[in-house]
């Protein structure tokens, strides 16, 4: 269902950015030593291609459920699972990964956006040099909505699904701004698609 509805149908039709975009985001920048966070059904990593065989991957989220779903699906890769939330301490060891991607997820933790970009202080300690920190978020403002997204918007903000409703592009942009030398976002219908690189 998750991979039909949130990377499928909710993915094109209402943010339209469609699920090959953000598997194209993940073969420009997924390394052979990479933490997932928010992970879903593990479909993206399942489609990405890694630039090295067999990839050391660490799969992260606040809740068991998905971590599970996603290491059987990855079983291939036997990757490691760690149990956090990922607005607080991670308790990862200090540059131990060259990609760190949180797609879909910033436009479901709880807040304002310069409440939630706290994460990227946490990725950048994650990162090793040169690293990459990517992902993806919905965005309420900078972005294109239709009024079909923004009536999708308000309804999973109700639900409680997301909390994105005061989530801006400059506030996005001044996040990776305060925490990395050099990042770049791209607009793709209601979706911010971005990238934050770790100094040498």
């Amino acid at each position: 269902m998750y991979d039909a509805v949130v990377l499928g149908f909710n993915s094109r039709v209402f943010w339209r950015c469609p699920m090959a975009r953000l598997v194209e985001l993940y073969n420009t920048h997924v390394s052979g030593r990479h933490l997932d966070i928010g992970v879903g059904t593990g479909r993206l990593l399942d489609d990405c291609s890694f630039p090295v065989k067999p990839p050391s991957i660490t799969l992260m989220d606040l809740n068991r459920d998905p971590l599970e779903v996603a290491a059987a699906r990855l079983e291939r890769y036997a990757p490691e699972l760690h149990q956090a939330n990922v607005l607080e301490r991670w308790d990862l060891p200090r540059g131990s990964f060259d990609s760190v991607a949180m797609s879909l997820l910033l436009h479901c933790l709880p807040g304002r956006m310069p409440d939630k970009t706290v994460v990227f202080e946490h990725a950048r300690t994650a990162l090793a040099p040169r690293g990459v920190l990517f992902g993806a978020t919905v965005l309420a403002e900078g972005v294109h909505h239709t009024p079909l997204s923004r009536l999708a918007m308000t309804a999973l903000n109700r639900r409680e699904d997301f909390s994105n409703l005061n989530d801006t592009l400059d506030d996005l942009d001044a996040g990776l701004t305060r925490t990395f030398e050099s990042h770049e976002i791209q607009v793709r219908g209601a979706v911010a698609i971005f990238a934050a690189h770790a100094p040498a």
